[in-house]
């Protein structure tokens, strides 16, 4: 990932998530990084890591063509079981959307929650790779 643009470095973003149902994590503050040496975006409770969102550089990924940088693929999403059905993942999802097109990266959506999440925001669909 040496070549990939993170200009902006760490991303750090602390965020409000209003669908949250558990009262315990009303009064957590939410905190959205981006950790390029693991290839993931993360988002952390406190100071628990509770949700990561993997990426990769498609020059990176064996069989595929396109010049460093200019094709990130979202690979996976996940989010502690205790944590789910919070919205905590689609936080996860717009936050690693927004960092795409803030560095101008093309998203390929290899993850089936990033699928579904694009098919309700349209707003990002300019942001994916054309094949």
């Amino acid at each position: 990932m040496s070549v990939m643009d993170h200009s902006l470095g760490t991303v750090r973003a602390a965020v409000e998530v209003s669908t949250m149902n558990n009262s315990a994590m009303n009064n957590t503050d939410i905190t959205l990084i981006d950790n390029p040496s693991h290839e993931r975006f993360e988002l952390l409770a406190g100071d628990e890591l509770v949700g990561i969102l993997g990426y990769r550089d498609e020059d990176e990924i064996l069989g595929c063509g396109d010049e460093a940088g200019d094709v990130v693929a979202y690979m996976h999403t996940v989010v502690k079981e205790e944590y789910g059905g919070q919205g905590m993942a689609a936080v996860l999802v717009q936050f690693s959307m927004d960092c795409a097109r803030e560095r101008e990266w093309s998203v390929r959506p290899v993850c089936s929650y990033v699928q579904r999440y694009l098919g309700e925001h349209p707003e990002y669909l300019d942001l994916l790779v054309e094949d």
